[in-house]
């Protein structure tokens, strides 16, 4: 089996999963609707929602990968707390039960990044560490100077099970998915890393996983920090 035709199998046996649920809730609320309770209706039409936001997520993860590689990143200067702000915002609201805190270096020079694409891998790490551990716990997004000169390190660490030294080898591949208690209980489509690593290295970076297995993870992600030098010269040229 080609690496293509390997994808399309995989992407199809993704698709059915939660098609078959969403259809099977749906006729059979359509078949008995005045035989089920009022909170039964509840449950399946929770299930269908849950499975079309699944679905949803699915479809853009796959856009993200056969499309990505075409679209060039638009890099520019920016405030990379600033930049931050909007999906920390985002996330606390939809994970309230869970801790979010941020530990920023203020001392930070701008960053070059394409704003769209860094948000997006931010976005796709705390969910994630969200995700993975359980309510109550910590997430913590710290940002600072790289130990690689001239780029910056935005770091998202949690308190979940973290990652067996078996999975570490393959948690950025498509459709990657680890065995766990949490893992078992969330559902994914394990492609978001594997967007998240492309994302980084189309911004000219690279992201590194820090287990603390069994107590978390910690994902870090490095940047190249604004630098007015190198972009007189590129103009230059």
């Amino acid at each position: 089996m080609t690496k293509q035709e390997d994808f399309v199998s995989t992407v199809s046996h993704e698709l059915r999963t939660p098609l078959t649920s969403i259809r099977g809730f749906a006729q059979t609320l359509l078949a008995s609707w005045d035989r089920i309770g009022d909170d039964d209706k509840k449950k399946f039409l929770k299930i269908i929602e849950e499975q079309s936001n699944r679905l949803i997520g699915l479809v853009e993860n796959i856009l993200s990968v056969s499309s990505g590689a075409e679209d060039k990143p638009v890099l520019k200067k920016a405030d990379i707390k600033q930049v931050l702000e909007p999906v920390l915002k985002v996330i606390g609201q939809k994970y309230q039960k869970h801790n979010i805190v941020t530990n920023y270096n203020l001392k930070l020079p701008d960053g070059m990044i394409d704003i769209e694409r860094f948000q997006q891998v931010m976005t796709n790490l705390i969910e994630n560490a969200c995700k993975y551990s359980s309510e109550g716990t910590t997430v913590l997004v710290s940002t600072d100077f790289a130990d690689k000169e001239g780029y910056f390190s935005v770091k998202v660490t949690d308190e979940g099970v973290g990652i067996a030294d078996k999975d570490k080898a393959k948690i950025f591949e498509k459709f990657a998915r680890i065995d766990n208690p949490l893992t078992r209980s969330v559902q994914g489509n394990g492609l978001g890393l594997y967007i998240t690593k492309h994302l980084v290295e189309m911004m000219n970076g690279t992201i590194e996983l820090t287990n603390n297995y069994p107590k978390g993870t910690v994902f870090e992600v490095k940047l190249p920090l604004y630098n007015p030098e190198e972009q007189i010269c590129s103009a230059t040229y």
